[in-house]
């Protein structure tokens, strides 16, 4: 890992334990042990970095669903893969990190967002597609629209005005939001597999 990459760790460390507006540039240098001139040789300023952040979370997403979706055996048990790892990250994040995103970063945002580098909806298309053929989820179903609809449920997740941290907890959201969106699309089989893996969730 070269210094630029190590920069980019240590700062998504710190915005998700901290959130982003609180860390600052001396901050970030004290972690790391470098200098703050040294961070500033290679990033212009905070949003160049949070856009290598953001860059970096977009790409290890994209990862895990490849991994997630070659390791399991069919689609629901990689759905419930993804959603044990992403409440355990959820749950770890401070909700001011997704909060100063929106509120003092949102160009930063919205640039990645159209250079299609924060992960998306099409990511998880083919989940969808596949839990079709295996006869988990039901035919009529269009997977573009039911994708659509969990990566809504998935944006909303930290949203602190919808599900405020002190009255819900990451895990109990997304039982109530995905697990019962994914009841509404599967078949038979496959709501009897979420019964089975939601007792173990």
């Amino acid at each position: 890992m070269n210094l630029k990459e190590r920069i980019i760790e240590g700062a998504a460390e710190l915005f998700r334990t901290y959130g982003i507006k609180s860390v600052t540039m001396d901050t970030l240098a004290n972690h790391l042990g470098v200098s703050k001139r040294t961070i500033y040789e290679l990033f212009a300023d905070k949003d160049e970095l949070l856009e290598g952040v953001l860059k970096l979370m977009a790409q290890k997403q994209k990862e895990l669903v490849e991994r997630i979706l070659a390791g399991s055996e069919n689609s629901i048990f990689a759905i419930f893969k993804l959603l044990e790892i992403n409440s355990e990250h959820f749950q770890n994040m401070s909700p001011a990190f997704h909060a100063d995103l929106k509120k003092y970063h949102r160009d930063v945002l919205i640039n990645k967002t159209k250079k299609c580098e924060m992960p998306d909806y099409h990511d998880n298309m083919r989940i969808i597609e596949r839990g079709i053929k295996e006869k988990l989820f039901r035919n009529d179903v269009n997977p573009d629209l039911a994708n659509r609809c969990l990566y809504s449920l998935g944006r909303s997740v930290m949203d602190q005005e919808l599900y405020p941290f002190e009255q819900f907890t990451r895990r109990e959201v997304m039982k109530n939001t995905f697990i019962n969106f994914l009841r509404g699309i599967s078949t038979s089989e496959g709501i009897i597999l979420i019964n089975k893996l939601e007792a173990e969730f």
